[in-house]
């Protein structure tokens, strides 16, 4: 799962929910596609994470010219 895109891991979180809100799975293959959709959904999480920490913002200086800052969430 490590090599998937943010994309790609909701496409298939998409896929097993769509595959549970079905109901023609038994229980144990019910039990085994949510696993699969919370360790997705953990993986959509830890990448949004990361990328929220990488966000850089330009600010205008009072001089005109534009700095980089770190993206400080509250």
């Amino acid at each position: 799962m490590e090599n998937l895109s943010f994309e790609d891991a909701m496409k298939d979180l998409e896929e097993v929910v769509s595959e549970l809100e079905s109901g023609d799975l038994s229980l144990d293959k019910s039990i085994e596609k949510f696993k699969k959709g919370i360790e997705l959904s953990n993986y959509c999480n830890k990448l949004l994470e990361d990328a929220e920490k990488t966000v850089s913002i330009l600010v205008e200086q009072s001089d005109g010219s534009m700095k980089e800052e770190n993206f400080i969430t509250e």
